[in-house]
């Protein structure tokens, strides 16, 4: 019997460094760094970002439709399903958000989230 052996590979990268920076409507920025091909999102939502203003122009969409599995660093950030479930991330919190929502920052302080959803179209224009 053959055993093949899968030799690995290991990449690092640092968010300092992105492949693409994606600049919303307004108030922010999202940072892409392609990890193997699987792109990670370091998003920068300044104070008074809201996806239905910042982004619905982009996406060209009435509510996001990218599915999102993110972790909170800093800020807050308040999430609305288009069914009208609500819930509201901060430092620590990692959050899976399905397609379908609206979501915007809550206080004066940016929100900084590292989004590992793998939807690489978002704020793409």
């Amino acid at each position: 019997m053959e055993v093949e052996e899968n030799m690995g590979s290991l990449t690092i990268k640092n968010v300092g460094s992105p492949e693409e920076v994606r600049p919303f409507a307004a108030n922010g920025h999202a940072d892409v760094i392609d990890v193997d091909g699987h792109p990670v999102l370091y998003g920068t939502f300044e104070p008074g970002w809201k996806w239905s203003t910042d982004l619905k122009t982009i996406a060209k969409t009435d509510s996001c439709q990218a599915p999102h599995l993110m972790y909170c660093i800093s800020g807050r950030m308040a999430i609305r399903m288009d069914d009208g479930t609500e819930g509201e991330i901060g430092p620590g919190d990692v959050v899976s958000i399905a397609p379908w929502h609206d979501a915007w920052v809550v206080g004066d302080e940016p929100c900084i989230a590292v989004d590992f959803g793998g939807y690489s179209q978002y704020a793409k224009g």
